[in-house]
């Protein structure tokens, strides 16, 4: 038995215990208004299963009618948050997810970031919110290389990247309980695709107005909910993200709100942010959700049968993936030029 396989078999029992109590308790309730304008008018935007990890569960994305903004609804619970990103930044499958969103897939976009930012300040100290293993601020440091990088996340990534060398300081936990003890010590701040899974994307524009200091600047990337290619794919649309994302912010509000908190926004730009991966990782999710399960704590055990037929089907399907990959590329150019750009990025400036 491999060391994959080991401990999968070791994480089973626990898993299947805790999902022998149901999925209901995960979410909260529904709530009836919009959680950014407050308005009562909500439509459905789309529903889902868990199209990343195949654990149990269907999730609802509402969409406000008066202001755009989309959000989970009902939202996952803490217990529930932590039952759907267990296994998956860390854990099980972290080398997964390290190969997904680590350094080879995301250096050009850090590089072009940093640059962008660069044109408006060259910072003393830089703080770089969800930065897991650290990769952007590895990546910034050859743009500035007298700027002092550090970074925050909830989980352990955060101090490997402190070992690693690539931040000076580690601050884990959540940006809302850190602030009053960081207010004032950065003048730039990154969240790249960071907001779409706060709890509050409010506060935590909040508490990254108090980190910075007058004139200190806020460069935001996250997914854009306006992209043409959310209503062509639907679920199948991976910036969906379910059940990770609880919330898709309109370019027009985050603007407004960036301005009521104080902030003066200095640019905008749908082009470098665009990651061209929407056909290919659409393809991707289509077909984990059609071929037969793979072997996963949280399911039981597949026979022989099935994990041979899984292992057959992915080399059948290689050829049509790779088709959708290549048309990413190709198409890249043009589509992050349209609205079918996947992500936006704003950098704003606080008010003295």
């Amino acid at each position: 038995m491999s060391r994959t396989a080991q401990a999968v078999a070791a994480r089973r029992p626990a898993y299947l215990t805790e999902l022998a109590q149901g999925t209901e308790r995960f979410h909260e309730r529904p709530r009836p208004d919009c959680p950014w304008c407050g308005s009562t008018k909500l439509r459905t935007r789309l529903r889902t299963t868990d199209l990343l990890q195949h654990k149990p569960g269907t999730f609802t994305v509402d969409q406000c009618e008066v202001c755009g903004h989309s959000f989970q609804n009902p939202r996952l619970t803490a217990e529930g948050l932590a039952f759907y990103y267990r296994d998956f930044y860390d854990g099980l499958y972290a080398n997964q997810a390290e190969k997904i969103f680590g350094p080879q897939s995301s250096a050009r976009r850090h590089l072009r970031a940093a640059r962008a930012l660069r044109k408006y300040i060259e910072p003393e100290s830089w703080l770089d919110i969800g930065t897991g293993r650290a990769h952007f601020p590895a990546v910034a440091r050859s743009v500035m290389p007298y700027t002092a990088f550090d970074g925050l996340d909830v989980g352990p990534a955060v101090e490997e990247g402190r070992r690693r060398g690539r931040i000076q300081r580690a601050h884990r936990g959540l940006l809302t309980d850190l602030a009053p003890r960081l207010a004032g010590r950065y003048d730039a701040m990154t969240m790249f695709h960071h907001l779409e899974h706060a709890i509050e994307p409010r506060e935590e524009l909040k508490a990254a107005h108090r980190v910075l200091r007058p004139g200190g600047h806020l460069l935001i990337e996250v997914p854009d909910p306006e992209s043409r290619y959310a209503k062509l794919l639907r679920k199948w649309w991976v910036p969906y993200f379910q059940p990770q994302h609880l919330h898709f912010i309109p370019l027009a509000n985050l603007r407004t709100e960036l301005r009521a908190l104080g902030f003066t926004v200095v640019a905008v730009d749908r082009r470098e942010p665009h990651v061209p991966l929407d056909l290919s990782a659409a393809c991707a999710l289509l077909l984990g959700h059609c071929l037969p399960d793979r072997d996963d704590p949280w399911r039981r055990p597949p026979g022989r049968f099935r994990r041979r037929l899984r292992q057959v089907l992915v080399y059948v399907a290689a050829p049509a993936f790779v088709a959708c990959y290549a048309a990413d590329v190709l198409l890249a150019p043009l589509v992050s030029r349209t609205r079918f750009s996947n992500a936006y990025r704003i950098i704003a400036r606080r008010n003295p």
